[in-house]
C-alpha cells in the first residue's frame, strides 16, 4: 500500500532535545506521521528538500505579551494577536503562550480570560495559549484555579515589582498553596519592588531621570534577593516555580543552588540578556529607551557568559523572548514619557519591554553557528521541548513524535546557503518601529516554518504564506516536569 503523505521533508539533519539524525519526515493530516531514511515521495502532495540543513521542532515561545493595556509603566503594547503571531511564524515559532492580565480591580480571572479570548480568536497566524497574570488573589480568584485548569490554562504569573501588579509575600504564598492543590505552574517576576521604588526616589532627588538610570535603579542585588526569597517561599510550600527572564549570574547562582538541592525550581532567560548590555541604555538622547526592560540588560561580556553557561549546564530550563513591544516614535509608546520639561523622559515611567518574538531563534542560532555557544540538542531543549513540557503542551508541541506531535517544524538554511547579513527592523514583521538588535549579524534564519503540516513561512519564496485565523487556542495539561516532593496535602504544622 502506497504511503500518501501531505508533505515530506527530505535530506534534513533532524534535531530533537536528545539527538541528531539524518532522515526524512513524513507529515499527514497535520501530524508527524513517520520518520525514516528515504521515505517515498511519489504520492506526496509536496516535498521540501532541506539540503542537509538542520530541521527542528517548531519553536515554542512561552513568554509573549500581546494586546495588553498599560501595566509596566505608561503606554500599551504595540502588537496584537495578528501582528505578534505573524512575527512569530516568520521567526520559526509555531506556538506562543501569551498573557491574560488581571488588574487589581478585577474580581474574577475567568472574565479576564474571556476578554483575552475575544482579542485572540480568529486573529492568530500561530497556535497559542494563555498564562494568567494574578494581581488580586482574592478568595474568589483562588477558587477559580480549578476552572482555569478545566479550560486548558495551567499556569499563572506573579509579580514582586511594578506598583500595579506587585504582590506581598503572604499573597504569593496564598497563590502557591492554591496552585499546588491544582497542579498549576507558577511563574514569578523576581525583583524587589520596594527596594527599586526607594532607590528610584533617591536617584530622582539627585536629578537622575534619563533612560540609563533604569539599569541603575534595578541592580543585580535586587534581582538576586527576590529570586532567593521566591525560592524560599516555593520550598516552604513544596511547589514548583519558574523564575522568569533571569538576567544576572548572581540570581542564576541562587537557582542553581536550589536545583542542586533537589528543589523543583525552574528558570527562564531571554536573548536580551545574551546580546544587550546597560551600555545600550546609555545611547544618545532618548535612544536608550528602546532597550528599557526589566530586569535590565547587565554590565557586559562576563554577565553574558554567565547566562550562556546557565543555558549550557541546565540552570535555565527555557529560553523565551519576553516579547513586550512598544513603538518608539509613538506618543503612546516609549515616548509617552517625553515632555518639554523632561526631553529624555523620566525612566521610571518608560514602558518596560522590547520586541523579540521574531528574532529569538535566529539570533541564538546565529550565535551557536559563530561561537558554538551550546549544542543543537540544547537549543531545541530550551526553545522547543522544555517549554512544551513545563506548560503542559508536550508531546503535541515541542517534539517530532509520530502519531503524537503536531507537524510543527522549522527548517533552517544549510551551511553556506545564507550569506551573513546585518539585521534591520524593516526585515521583520511585527508592528514595532525598531528592533533592539538592529545591525547585529545574522548567520542563519528559519527558511521554512510549518504549522500543523501547512507551510506558513517560506523565506525564499513569498515570505509569509500563512493565513490569519489558522492559529488555534491550545488546551494545555499540567507540567510533565518534576513537581512537589510530597504527594500529601500541604499542612502548616509540618514546621
Amino acid at each position: 500500500m502506497a504511503l500518501e503523505f501531505d508533505l515530506v521533508i527530505k535530506n534534513g539533519r533532524v534535531v530533537t532535545a536528545s539527538d541528531i539524525g539524518t532522515y526524512d519526515i513524513g507529515i499527514k493530516d497535520g501530524k508527524i506521521h513517520m520518520l525514516g531514511p528515504d521515505l517515498p515521495i511519489e504520492d506526496a502532495k509536496r516535498v521540501i528538500d532541506a539540503e542537509g540543513a538542520y530541521v527542528t521542532p517548531g519553536g515554542v515561545d512561552a513568554h509573549v505579551h500581546l494586546a495588553e493595556p498599560a501595566m509596566y509603566g505608561k503606554g500599551g503594547t504595540a502588537d496584537d494577536y495578528e501582528t505578534g503571531s505573524r512575527s512569530a511564524v516568520c521567526g520559526g515559532t509555531t506556538t506562543i503562550v501569551t498573557f491574560a492580565p488581571q488588574r487589581k480591580t478585577d474580581d474574577s480571572i475567568l472574565d479576564v480570560v474571556a476578554r483575552t479570548h475575544d482579542r485572540a480568536t480568529g486573529q492568530a497566524y500561530c497556535d497559542y495559549s494563555f498564562h494568567c497574570i494574578i494581581s488580586n488573589p482574592s478568595k474568589k480568584v483562588l477558587g477559580e484555579f480549578e476552572t482555569l485548569k478545566e479550560q486548558g490554562i495551567t499556569s499563572l504569573k506573579l509579580y514582586m515589582t511594578y506598583a500595579s501588579l506587585q504582590l506581598r509575600d503572604n499573597e504569593i504564598l496564598d497563590i502557591l498553596l492554591a496552585a499546588r492543590r491544582t497542579g498549576i505552574t507558577t511563574m514569578i517576576h523576581a525583583e524587589n519592588g520596594d527596594m527599586i521604588a526607594w532607590l528610584t526616589e533617591k536617584l530622582e532627588e539627585h536629578g537622575h531621570f534619563d533612560p540609563e538610570y533604569h539599569a541603575t535603579s534595578r541592580p543585580q542585588l535586587m534581582e538576586a534577593e527576590a529570586t532567593n526569597r521566591a525560592i524560599a517561599m516555593a520550598e516552604m510550600m513544596d511547589t514548583p516555580i519558574l523564575i522568569v527572564h533571569v538576567s544576572s549570574p548572581s540570581a542564576a547562582a541562587h537557582i542553581r543552588k536550589a536545583q542542586t538541592a533537589g528543589l523543583p525550581i525552574y528558570a527562564e532567560t531571554c536573548p536580551q540578556y545574551l546580546f544587550l548590555t546597560r551600555a545600550d541604555l546609555q545611547k544618545d538622547g532618548f535612544e536608550g529607551a528602546k532597550c528599557v526592560c526589566s530586569p535590565p540588560p547587565r554590565d557586559g561580556a562576563e554577565d553574558h557568559e554567565g547566562i550562556w553557561r546557565g543555558l549550557a549546564n541546565g540552570t535555565f530550563t527555557i529560553l523565551s523572548s519576553d516579547h513586550c513591544p512598544f513603538r518608539y516614535e509613538d506618543p503612546y509608546g516609549k515616548k509617552v514619557v517625553v515632555s518639554e520639561e523632561f526631553p529624555k523622559g523620566k525612566f521610571k515611567y518608560i514602558p518596560n519591554g522590547c520586541p523579540g518574538v521574531e528574532t529569538r531563534l535566529g539570533m541564538v542560532m546565529s550565535a551557536i553557528e559563530k561561537e558554538e555557544k551550546m549544542t543543537m540538542q540544547k537549543f531545541v531543549e530550551v526553545t522547543c521541548t522544555n517549554p512544551a513540557k513545563l506548560y503542559g503542551l508536550y508531546p503535541r508541541k515541542g517534539a517530532l513524535l509520530p502519531g503524537l506531535s503536531d507537524a510543527d517544524v522549522t527548517i533552517w538554511y544549510p551551511e553556506g546557503k545564507l550569506e551573513p547579513y546585518a539585521l534591520k527592523n524593516e526585515m521583520l514583521h511585527h508592528d514595532v518601529d525598531y528592533t533592539p538588535f538592529e545591525g547585529r549579524e545574522v548567520r542563519n534564519w528559519p527558511r521554512y516554518t510549518i504549522l500543523r503540516g501547512e507551510v506558513v513561512w517560506d523565506k525564499d519564496g513569498e515570505g509569509l504564506v500563512g493565513k490569519k485565523g489558522y492559529g488555534e487556542f491550545v488546551m494545555r495539561g499540567i507540567s510533565t516536569l518534576a513537581g512537589p516532593k510530597s504527594k500529601e496535602e500541604w499542612r502548616p504544622d509540618i514546621y
